[in-house]
């Protein structure tokens, strides 16, 4: 049960963030950024993807491929909040969707190494009985 609530949280936390971006490369003038424009658009469809393998494949790789996701896409952001900024976008933590985006990803990576140890607990509680 714990599991299942953990994957249904990464799979929010997925769709979540890729909305984010979705929503600020479409309404927010961020395609009309060289680098960073792009780069949104790969995030969307990562995101995506990786939430419908996390969804329908029951296996660590995506719940990791979900983590790195949400830390990538996390320590972009936090870069992008320097002086310096990310291929030369600075931001300043002062929208909404901004909040939304390290929300969703910080879950992503919280509830993804969650998942990670229910899964692992689970795999060796199977070897057990296997076992016993």
């Amino acid at each position: 049960m714990v599991a299942w609530v953990l994957r249904v949280l990464v799979v929010l936390g997925l769709l979540g963030s890729a909305w984010v971006h979705y929503d600020l490369y479409a309404n927010q003038g961020f395609s009309d950024i060289d680098k960073i424009g792009p780069l949104f658009l790969v995030n969307v469809v990562a995101g995506v993807v990786i939430a419908l393998a996390v969804l329908l494949w029951h296996h660590w790789l995506p719940v990791l491929a979900a983590v790195g996701f949400g830390a990538v896409t996390l320590v972009a952001y936090l870069i992008s909040l320097t002086p310096g900024g990310l291929f030369g976008v600075h931001e300043q933590f002062v929208m909404q969707s901004e909040v939304w985006g390290v929300v969703t990803e910080a879950g992503c990576v919280v509830f993804g190494i969650g998942l990670l140890v229910a899964q692992v607990r689970a795999r060796a509680g199977r070897r057990r009985v296997a076992v016993a």
